[in-house]
């Protein structure tokens, strides 16, 4: 009887700590601010703060891909607890700790890898002639259309730059 009752605390206390976990990720998650590289937002702190722009010519547009170069480790920590979750359904014994064990790994894997995947989104590589001679090139979200040939403002000095059409 005292093996049942230890038996059934334990699984209890497994299960309990796996939905802790998987809730403090889900509140992480929520809690993360997804940094923009769109020529339409402006975070609070660059709002009324002065910029330079300049003027120039589209050389040339290029499809590419942004991808967010940091990982918060949440999509690592969730997709290692629903794995682990989900093998200790499996089997019993020492089937049962390399199932949990195996499911904390691959989630893991999985999760860090939905977690990238989240973090692209399409951008343009955007070839600037200045109307003083230089050459810039900036990626940026692929939400203002350009083309080459349009005249356009570059804005720069408080945060990231853009390239959006000239009024």
């Amino acid at each position: 009887m005292n093996t049942i009752i230890s038996g059934v605390n334990r699984r209890s206390v497994r299960l309990f700590g796996a939905v802790v976990v998987v809730g403090a990720a889900a509140l992480t998650v929520s809690g993360c601010q997804t940094p923009s590289s769109s020529a339409n937002v402006y975070t609070h702190g660059q709002a009324q703060a002065e910029q330079v722009v300049r003027m120039g010519t589209v050389v040339s547009v290029r499809a590419v891909t942004i991808q967010n170069d940091r990982s918060s480790g949440v999509g690592m920590v969730a997709g290692g607890a629903l794995g682990g979750v989900a093998g200790s359904g499996v089997g019993g014994g020492t089937g049962r700790n390399l199932a949990i064990v195996g499911g904390a790994l691959l989630g893991a894997l999985v999760g860090e890898k939905a977690e990238q995947y989240a973090g692209r989104s399409d951008g343009l590589e955007v070839t600037v002639r200045l109307d003083n001679g230089e050459v810039r090139v900036i990626a940026q979200e692929a939400d203002v259309p350009l083309r080459a040939g349009q005249r356009v403002q570059v804005i720069s000095g408080a945060g990231p730059v853009r390239v959006v059409p000239a009024s």
